[in-house]
């Protein structure tokens, strides 16, 4: 094993050392299996922040620290942010089979199975530290751990507080939590970004949630590989970050092969990048992230932790999520500040930021970590985000729709009126399609023009449709679907039957 070499020590931000200053005072006349976690956002410097706090530790106590990490690139970043702050240490991957007891290394970066499977084959005695540094520590996969160090202090460090197992709350694990710098007063301050957000209403009702309490990627691919949320991603792109170097998420390696595809055949610089794909490659395709100013990346699972690249100006959120920590993991990608970048752009196409509120906005980390419970069941749901959705026709349509002054209907004011003379619901829908019949002749010189112009009222059609439904007392999915089917044959034909009535009282005129 080698130590790594000592480096030049990075300096601290004021708000970086007064959260040091909290932590060791939390650590004053505790007992050694006191645990703490500390809360601080992505971007805000944690790892500069733990190396500090081991460099302290071993100097103030002549004891030796552990870091866990979960991933090796982690390990490997943490390892050289430790060296540059003169700390003495080693990295404890598949390699490493024996550890002498008297080594002369102050810290060690490890991996949690590689450590857990030499610790449980005794080949590694580990009592002699007294401090470990858990990254990333909603992950429980450190829980195991554990019972090797009951004479330790333990630090977990976190964006968000929150266990990755519902079945796990993060209070079992830690005494108390102390939260570092929220994220607007980073931004305030100048240590981070701000985020231009943008959000499309999407309509997730599609979408099936999994035993992890998120959406399951199968459904997700079935979802965003439709042409429709293509067409839709690709236009956000275009209208918000055409030629600028953007990062986006997808939930399942299909739709990320699909986003691929359609934007290499509109022209546009992009490669795919999943967690399938071999090392070799994906240094080649990070390289050419780094170096092109437009590059496009579209990513599966891979790029949530442990990557860095400050230059990314855009985030699109091309999934929705149900986890706070991902949402946050995800955003916070783009949040790195550079002297020409005070502001990065997000394009949310999973109505995320209805679920969580935006990127920067406060959260009472204290109550989600004693009631993770609560929090969760209080999410909002998809139901109720898509109640409160309106439908708006885009710009370059409502141009093709020039020659009505009216396109707008408001189902529910005629719900109440036809209830008032006592006619049935499916008046409505009649009255409904009569104006979109209307819409699609009077701006067509052709039944054919106007029957394309129909298909394109879809996105309207299902919104009302949607709305028509919750008013009526009880309906399922499948009559919901078959009422949308039933409005686009009805208004074919009634563009067939309105349009030599319009014709001619055009040659009237």
């Amino acid at each position: 094993m080698q130590a790594e070499e000592e480096g030049e020590r990075k300096e601290l931000y004021n708000y970086q050392q007064e959260d040091i200053d909290a932590i060791f005072r939390k650590f004053e006349g505790k007992p050694d299996n006191y645990h703490l976690l500390y809360q601080l956002p992505t971007g805000g410097g944690k790892t500069v922040i733990f190396s500090e706090i081991a460099r302290r530790f071993i100097e103030k106590y002549n004891r030796k620290v552990l870091v866990l990490t979960h991933r090796i690139e982690l390990s490997k970043q943490t390892s050289a942010m430790l060296k540059s702050f003169g700390v003495k240490n080693t990295i404890i991957d598949s390699n490493v089979k024996e550890l002498p007891y008297d080594n002369d290394f102050e810290c060690y970066v490890a991996m949690v199975e590689t450590l857990n499977n030499r610790l449980k084959d005794k080949k590694f005695h580990m009592d002699y530290v007294g401090l470990v540094i858990v990254d990333e520590a909603h992950y429980n996969s450190f829980r195991k751990l554990f019972t090797y160090f009951k004479n330790s202090l333990f630090l977990g460090v976190t964006a968000t507080p929150l266990s990755s197992n519902i079945e796990l709350p993060m209070y079992e694990t830690y005494d108390e939590l102390i939260t570092g710098e929220p994220i607007k007063s980073l931004i305030d301050k100048g240590f981070l970004a701000n985020a231009a957000m943008y959000g499309y209403d999407v309509e997730l009702t599609s979408l099936k949630l999994g035993i992890n309490g998120d959406y399951t990627v199968a459904s997700s691919d079935e979802l965003y590989s439709r042409v429709a949320m293509q067409d839709l991603l690709l236009q956000s792109y275009v209208s918000r970050s055409m030629g600028k170097k953007t990062l986006i998420f997808n939930n399942g390696i299909n739709t990320s092969l699909y986003v691929y595809e359609t934007f290499r055949a509109a022209g546009f610089p992009i490669k795919h990048l999943d967690n399938k794909t071999p090392d070799v490659e994906r240094k080649k395709i990070l390289s050419w992230f780094k170096k092109t100013p437009d590059a496009i990346l579209t990513s599966v699972s891979i790029l949530t932790t442990g990557f860095d690249e400050p230059t990314v100006e855009t985030i699109i959120l091309n999934r929705a999520t149900r986890s706070l920590t991902l949402y946050f993991q995800m955003i916070g990608r783009g949040s790195r500040k550079l002297p020409e970048k005070d502001y990065f752009t997000v394009i949310d196409l999973g109505n995320n930021a209805q679920r969580f509120g935006l990127w920067s906005d406060p959260i009472d980390w204290q109550y989600i970590f004693k009631n993770p419970d609560q929090f969760l069941d209080n999410i909002r749901t998809d139901a109720e985000i898509e109640s409160h959705h309106v439908y708006v026709m885009p710009d370059d349509l409502r141009e093709r729709f020039a020659k009505s002054t009216t396109i707008t209907f408001d189902v529910e004011e005629e719900f109440r009126i036809a209830a008032d003379q006592k006619e049935k619901p499916k008046a409505v829908i009649d009255k409904s399609i009569e104006q979109h019949a209307v819409m699609c002749i009077v701006n067509s010189e052709s039944i054919n023009e106007a029957r394309k112009l129909a298909k394109e009222l879809e996105p309207d059609i299902e919104y009302r449709v949607k709305q028509y439904s919750k008013l009526l007392s009880k309906t399922t999915k499948n009559y919901r679907e078959w009422l949308i089917d039933d409005y686009k044959n009805r208004l074919n034909i009634s563009i067939g039957r309105l349009f030599i009535k319009y014709q001619n009282f055009d040659d009237d005129e």
